[in-house]
C-alpha cells in the first residue's frame, strides 16, 4: 500500500543497530503509517498555521516521559539467559544481543501513555533524523455513525483514514536553505452514513469522501524570506491555508467536531466553487505576507488548479492538468490580538477572504436540481445557460472567552462563520457554522473537551423557485429550503496520542427537503497519532 521510506543517517550518528530497526519501523508502515505535521520554519505553534491534519485532531500535548531504556548489565541482571542464547567470542551469554530490542520500546506502561507519539522515539532514531531535518509522523483517524432515528433508512456506517508524512528541513539536512519539502499520503476506505442512509448536503463523517483510495495528499516546498514571507508551491490543497481553521492550544477547533459541515473548513466553499479540499492535491502556490513580522496581521493570496474530477477514485496519484475547468484565486487577510492561550489578554482571530473561479459551469439550476428530486419528476424548460467565473467570499472569527487562571490551558472558546456565494452558480449561497469549545472538563482531566456546535445552510433560492413551478405543473417535486445541524460530543483525551470522541448530531431536513424525518445520529470517533 505504501511505498518504504528511508532517510539518510548522517555517518556516526547512529549504528548499524539504529539503521536495522528503521528499516523495519519504515516496512512497518502498512500496519502503522505516519501523517504529516506542517513543520514551518519561523512560524511554528503559529495560529494561522494548521495542516490538514487539521483534520487529524491531534491530542493536547502533555510532558513527554523519556523512552530509551539503558541495557541491563551481564553482571546485575537477574534475569536467566534464555535457552539458545549464545554471546561474543567468549561463548558466553551477551545481554546486548538478546535485550537491545528493549531500547525502541517503553520502559513502562504509564511511560507509554505519556508519550507524544505511540511509536515513540524509535530508541532515539526519530530525534537524530529530526536534528538532522527529517520529521516523520503519521495518524489513524476512524469515524463511526448510525441514525436509530430519522433519515430514509437506519443504517450504521464505518470510515477510516490513514496517513503517512514526512517532512524534510533541506537547511539542517545540507546547510542549504532551500526550503522545507512536505510530502503526505492518506489511504481511505469505508462508507458514508450521508449518501445512501440519511441522506445529507454534508457528510456527517469529516473523514469519509474524496474518493476511498490511497491517493498523494501533498507534495509541495515551502521557503521563508525571513519572518515576513512565505511561500509555498507544489501539489497541496486549498484547505491547507484559505479559510482555515485556527488554533487553540495546539488543536485545530474546528476539528474538535465530527461533522464534515464543521471540521476542516466551513463546506459549503468546496460545494460553492473549485476550492481544493484536503485530502487531494491540487498544482497551486501561494504567498503569505507578515507585515508586522510576526502573526498579528496576515495578508495571503494564492493560484490553484481546479479539477472536478481530483477526487474521484482512479484519480488518487494524478499529478497533471487533464480535465482542468479553471483556476481558483483566493486572498485572505486574518488579524490575530490578545496574548496566548494561558497568559496574557484573551487571543482572538478574524479571517476576512473572497475568492474568484475562472472555470465555466452550468447555471445551479441545471447543475443541482436533480440532487432533490425523485426519478419520476420531469425536470422541464430546464435552464441551460452557462457561466464563465464564479466568486464568494467569507468571515470567521474566534475568541477565548474564559480561561481557569494564569499559566493555565484549560479555558473556553467560541467561534463563528459566514460564507456567502455567487447567487448564479452556488449551491449554497448562505452558510454559517458556530460553535463553543471548553478544555478542561474535570479537575483530573485537563486536556479533555466538550464541544457543542452546528450549522445553518440555505439552498440556492433559484432552485427552490424551479421546483414551485415543477409542483404548479401537478409533478411531485420537493422544494429544496435548508438542511441545519447540530452536534455534541466529549473529547477524551486518553493519552496525549489518542483520543476518543462520543457524540450526537442531529439533523433538521435531512438532504434539504422535508422528504424525510429528522434525524438523531450517534457518532464514535477515535484518532490515533503514530
Amino acid at each position: 500500500m505504501f511505498r518504504h521510506i528511508s532517510a539518510p543517517i548522517a555517518k556516526g550518528t547512529g549504528s548499524r543497530r539504529d539503521v536495522a530497526a528503521l528499516g523495519l519501523i519504515c516496512a512497518g508502515a502498512i500496519a502503522m503509517p505516519w501523517p504529516s505535521a506542517k513543520a514551518r520554519a519561523g512560524t511554528a505553534g503559529s495560529v494561522w498555521d494548521v495542516p490538514p491534519a487539521a483534520q487529524m485532531r491531534t491530542p493536547a500535548t502533555i510532558a513527554p516521559t523519556t523512552m530509551t531504556a539503558a541495557t541491563p548489565d551481564a553482571a546485575t541482571s537477574d534475569s536467566p539467559p534464555p535457552p539458545g542464547a549464545s554471546g561474543g567470542a567468549s561463548g558466553g551469554y551477551d545481554p546486548d544481543a538478546w535485550w537491545g530490542l528493549r531500547r525502541y520500546f517503553p520502559t513502562s506502561y504509564q511511560s507509554w501513555i505519556h508519550q507524544d507519539t505511540m511509536t515513540g522515539d524509535w530508541g532515539g532514531i526519530r530525534s537524530r533524523l529530526a536534528a538532522k531535518g527529517v520529521d516523520i509522523s503519521g495518524h489513524y483517524l476512524e469515524d463511526s455513525s448510525g441514525n436509530p432515528v430519522g433519515g430514509k433508512a437506519q443504517g450504521v456506517r464505518y470510515a477510516h483514514e490513514f496517513g503517512i508524512g514526512v517532512d524534510i528541513n533541506f537547511k539542517k539536512l545540507t546547510g542549504h536553505d532551500i526550503g522545507t519539502l512536505h510530502g503526505l499520503i492518506t489511504e481511505r476506505a469505508g462508507l458514508g452514513l450521508s449518501s445512501s442512509i440519511l441522506p445529507a448536503l454534508d457528510s456527517v463523517q469529516q473523514i469519509f469522501g474524496s474518493g476511498e483510495t490511497v491517493r498523494l495528499t501533498r507534495l509541495s516546498l515551502e521557503r521563508h524570506f525571513t519572518r515576513y514571507v512565505d511561500m509555498e508551491a507544489g501539489w497541496v490543497n486549498t484547505e491547507n491555508d484559505f479559510a482555515q481553521s485556527t488554533k487553540h492550544w495546539g488543536m485545530s477547533i474546528y476539528c474538535q467536531f465530527q461533522t464534515n459541515a464543521i471540521c476542516g473548513m466551513p463546506q459549503s466553499l468546496a460545494m460553492n466553487s473549485g476550492y481544493g479540499w484536503y485530502p487531494t492535491a491540487h498544482p497551486g502556490a501561494y504567498l503569505k505576507l507578515y507585515p508586522l513580522g510576526d502573526e498579528r496581521l496576515l495578508v495571503s493570496a494564492g493560484v490553484y488548479n481546479v479539477d472536478n474530477t481530483i477526487s474521484n477514485t482512479h484519480n488518487g496519484f494524478k499529478l497533471g492538468l487533464d480535465d482542468s475547468t479553471g483556476t481558483y484565486l483566493p486572498w485572505q487577510l486574518g488579524w490575530h490580538n490578545g496574548g496566548t492561550d494561558e497568559h496574557g489578554i484573551l487571543p482572538g482571530n478574524i479571517q476576512i477572504g473572497g475568492y474568484w473561479d475562472t472555470s465555466e459551469v452550468k447555471n445551479v439550476v441545471a447543475s443541482h436540481i436533480a440532487t432533490f428530486e425523485p426519478a419520476n419528476v420531469v425536470l422541464t424548460d430546464l435552464p441551460q445557460d452557462s457561466i464563465r467565473g464564479r466568486y464568494g467570499g467569507w468571515v470567521e472569527a474566534d475568541q477565548m472567552v474564559q480561561r481557569d487562571a494564569p499559566g493555565s490551558s484549560c479555558g473556553t472558546v467560541i467561534f463563528g462563520s459566514f460564507i456567502w456565494g455567487d447567487p448564479r452558480t452556488a449551491f449554497a449561497p448562505y452558510f454559517a457554522t458556530w460553535g463553543i469549545i471548553r478544555k478542561g472538563t474535570f479537575a483530573n482531566r485537563p486536556n479533555d473537551t466538550v464541544s457543542v456546535g452546528g450549522k445553518f445552510l440555505v439552498v440556492n433560492p433559484k432552485l427552490t423557485d424551479y421546483a414551485r413551478e415543477l409542483q404548479s405543473q401537478g409533478q411531485d417535486a420537493y422544494k429544496p429550503s435548508q438542511e441545519n445541524a447540530f452536534e455534541l460530543n466529549y473529547g477524551w483525551r486518553a493519552t496525549p496520542w489518542a483520543t476518543i470522541r462520543p457524540g450526537l448530531q442531529y439533523l433538521w431536513h435531512p438532504g434539504g427537503t422535508n422528504r424525510y424525518r429528522n434525524a438523531f445520529i450517534l457518532d464514535f470517533e477515535t484518532a490515533l497519532v503514530f
